[in-house]
């Protein structure tokens, strides 16, 4: 059994071992792809080194079929196909005992404070399952756990159909999160300075904004009759992404916090108070997400394959973090797990 072994800035270990035995309450799960994604980025930058712990299989955008069942797993059979739900929740917190598990106080985020999928089998609690239809390929359900992310940040904003919703930043979360409020009903302009990406959202059917040459706020008002967008999604984690989500707000327009920003941003407190703005924060998911991400992508309502660049063999995994590092003409990697000894 292959795995990729994160041992430091920029350093993956390729190693092989006995295949693992899941313990009473768990499966072990052959994963067929895992998917990149920014904070797996980080990792590999060497920026999170003082919450991972060396040596790390990271990772948590998946998809795989169950191979093993452990003792006491009721509900499910070898070779069912699934994703996992990566929150482990202590369930005594203040922020569990008032239903927000996903956010725990004591979170265990699995794939980066536990082992994660780049792995070939990979050891889960059966309680972190989420089924997957028997229709669905593999190589598209990787993309759940972000399109759920997307799910979480448009729930997360209250929006309604009829609505324009503004998403600053075109990257595969950006993209997705415009679908998904697209689908919801919404006007959607996706702001990216990127070619390369704005074309991808056109290919989609979704309106872009090139910030480096047109006036984002003015295009936002000539599209609104000069109301403001009722909803805008910061995703680029810029301090000007930041700024310009909250210039092209209206009358009580609401901001979604989704990336994450690395240090304190400035923000213009006088637009917040003049036209009553709100600010809300979108971190995680929960099970309700992930459940209509597996229906949005299994109905094709998400066009997941649009998204997919590229795809490397396990035992060429630092490829994959190159990759999505240059930005060049990508925008999600995948890692096929099986093909590890290619």
């Amino acid at each position: 059994m292959l795995s990729a072994a994160y041992m430091g800035q920029r350093t993956f270990t390729i190693g092989g071992s006995d295949e693992p035995e899941p313990g009473p309450g768990q499966v072990a799960v052959s994963v067929a792809y895992t998917g990149v994604c920014g904070t797996d980025l980080h990792i590999y930058h060497g920026d999170m080194d003082a919450r991972v712990t060396v040596p790390a299989v990271i990772g948590h955008e998946m998809s795989g079929r169950i191979v093993v069942l452990g003792d006491g797993v009721e509900g499910w059979s070898v070779g069912d196909p699934v994703t996992v739900l990566p929150v482990l929740s202590c369930g005594h917190c203040a922020a569990c005992l008032a239903g927000h598990q996903h956010v725990c106080s004591n979170l265990v985020f699995v794939g980066i404070d536990a082992p994660g999928s780049l792995q070939q089998t990979w050891i889960v609690p059966a309680q972190l399952l989420v089924r997957l239809p028997a229709g669905l390929a593999l190589m598209p359900a990787a993309l759940v756990e972000p399109t759920a992310v997307a799910v979480h940040d448009v729930r997360r904003s209250g929006l309604v159909a009829g609505e324009t919703a503004v998403v600053v930043g075109g990257g595969p979360v950006g993209t997705l999160i415009a679908c998904v409020a697209g689908n919801a009903g919404a006007d959607v302009l996706l702001v990216e300075p990127d070619a390369f990406r704005r074309s991808v959202a056109e290919g989609l059917g979704l309106r872009t904004i090139d910030p480096s040459t047109e006036d984002v706020t003015a295009v936002v008002a000539d599209a609104t009759s000069g109301a403001g967008a009722q909803v805008a999604f910061e995703v680029s984690g810029a301090a000007g992404g930041v700024a310009t989500a909250v210039d092209v707000l209206g009358v009580r327009g609401r901001l979604v916090m989704v990336a994450i920003h690395p240090k304190p941003r400035e923000v213009n407190l006088h637009r917040f108070f003049w036209r009553e703005l709100t600010m809300v924060g979108a971190r995680l998911y929960d099970r309700s997400d992930f459940e209509m991400a597996v229906d949005l992508v299994a109905t094709g309502v998400i066009p997941v394959d649009t998204l997919i660049s590229r795809v490397v063999p396990l035992s060429e995994v630092a490829a994959a973090f190159d990759a999505l590092e240059s930005g060049s003409g990508v925008m999600k990697v995948l890692v096929d797990c099986q093909a590890g000894s290619a």
